[in-house]
């Protein structure tokens, strides 16, 4: 009894320092009323393009630097890439399978690539983009104030449904903005919708129950305030 005691205390502690206080409509609201979204960028091969193309996706992107009057962030995440759901998928195909010689080439492709996962991990690479939208103007902070606030847990401001939408919208411009100049470069983007960021910061917060157990579907939970 005191050891579950215990182990809530320290959950309901760590949800304190997150900075996070709902995620709703494709984006993330923070506790201190700011929005932010995320998009799911693909990514472009430099060293085989030609220099006249390299020079290109460079020029591009320094007008895309020039044109920004925000921040953002660009995050790369690493992760080891999970194949089992696709090996799933090949042993249906081999039970469906009728052409025996069919059969056999897929069996001996599974086995090919659980021997190939097997050698070492293969890693899977995505990139991110942050864009966020504070109604106030950003303050510069020192050092000092940065590295306390970083050990203090956060206050929510809750947004009310008319500020939430208002700010919304000037998220969208930007979002509108940073697409515009990333697909220059020949770079799609997808932005998150609510059930994708909730499992990111699900994996991401989680890494290790993540692999053993997935995120159902949002409208299917049951959350209690």
């Amino acid at each position: 009894m005191s050891k579950n005691t215990s182990n809530n205390k320290i959950s309901a502690s760590t949800q304190n320092f997150l900075d996070i206080s709902e995620i709703k409509e494709n984006t993330v609201v923070l506790k201190d009323g700011t929005l932010r979204a995320v998009l799911l960028a693909s990514s472009i091969n430099f060293a085989l393009k030609s220099e006249d193309e390299q020079n290109a996706v460079v020029d591009s992107y320094i007008r895309f630097l020039n044109n920004l009057s925000f921040t953002l962030q660009i995050v790369i995440q690493s992760r080891e890439l999970d194949i089992e759901s696709y090996l799933e998928y090949l042993r249906t195909k081999e039970k469906e399978q009728t052409n025996k010689l069919l059969k056999l080439q897929t069996s001996e492709y599974i086995n090919y690539i659980r021997e190939l996962t097997s050698l070492g991990k293969i890693m899977n690479k995505r990139f991110y983009i942050i864009i966020p939208y504070n109604a106030l103007s950003d303050k510069k902070k020192n050092f000092i104030s940065q590295l306390g606030e970083a050990f203090r847990p956060a206050t929510g401001i809750k947004l009310k449904e008319k500020t939430f939408l208002r700010y919304q919208e000037m998220l969208d411009r930007r979002i509108d903005s940073v697409a515009s100049g990333l697909e220059a470069m020949g770079i799609s983007i997808i932005r998150l919708d609510t059930q994708s960021l909730i499992e990111l910061y699900y994996r991401t917060y989680n890494p290790e129950t993540s692999r053993n157990q997935n995120l159902g579907e949002i409208d299917k939970m049951r959350v209690e305030s």
